[in-house]
């Protein structure tokens, strides 16, 4: 069937976020090693987008690893720059569904401070027909809660969506509850997905 919804993660779908890189043209690959063997950052971030507060946490974390106490400084302080930056090709498809009359949602781990400082940044982000922001919702994918309370809310369900998330243990989560999937490996294969819908014609979708 024809979905009547598209779902877009937001990182590594609509806006680039790769620490690692960032980290590298800050302080170079070797102590960017050392940092990240000595901290799971990820584990970190798991927690801003979980809800918790995003300064608390580093905060925090910073305490516990003052030999790191600058580099978390610079997540902290230029989290933005790692956020960065926007696919344009995808932001360009997501408008292209609106002005087809094609609602989309977003569904993505993100933090409450932290979406707030990308959307002033990214006009795109306050585009959505409906918000499913992981912060405000207490939960992260891959729990299946999280798919759940998208479909509580917005009424729709299994092949009725369709999702596009860079992580594939997220897209098999919500192909678990039967939502029609995309494993986003670039723009161009999601643009191709989206005509073979036909939730897009081809020259909509560039």
């Amino acid at each position: 069937m024809t979905p009547k919804a598209v779902v877009f993660d937001i990182g590594n779908v609509l806006i680039e976020w790769q620490p690692e890189r960032f980290f590298d043209s800050q302080i170079g690959e070797a102590k960017r090693r050392d940092l990240f063997a000595a901290i799971d950052l990820h584990a970190m971030n798991d927690r801003v987008d979980s809800g918790e507060n995003f300064t608390a946490v580093l905060t925090e974390t910073a305490a516990l690893h003052p030999a790191f106490k600058a580099e978390l400084a610079i997540w902290h302080d230029r989290w933005l720059d790692m956020a960065s930056p926007a696919i344009e090709h995808s932001v360009r498809l997501m408008a292209a569904l609106q002005a087809r009359g094609v609602p989309v949602f977003s569904l993505t781990n993100f933090g409450i401070e932290t979406y707030v400082i990308a959307s002033r940044k990214y006009a795109f982000l306050k585009a959505f027909d409906r918000d499913f922001i992981s912060g405000h919702m207490g939960v992260i994918k891959p729990d299946a809660r999280i798919y759940e309370m998208l479909e509580q809310a917005t009424g729709l369900s299994g092949a009725e969506l369709i999702f596009t998330d860079d992580r594939a243990d997220n897209i098999a989560a919500a192909a678990a509850r039967g939502w029609q999937t995309h494993l986003f490996e670039g723009a161009q294969g999601w643009s191709d997905r989206l005509v073979s819908e036909g939730l897009l014609a081809a020259d909509q979708a560039q």
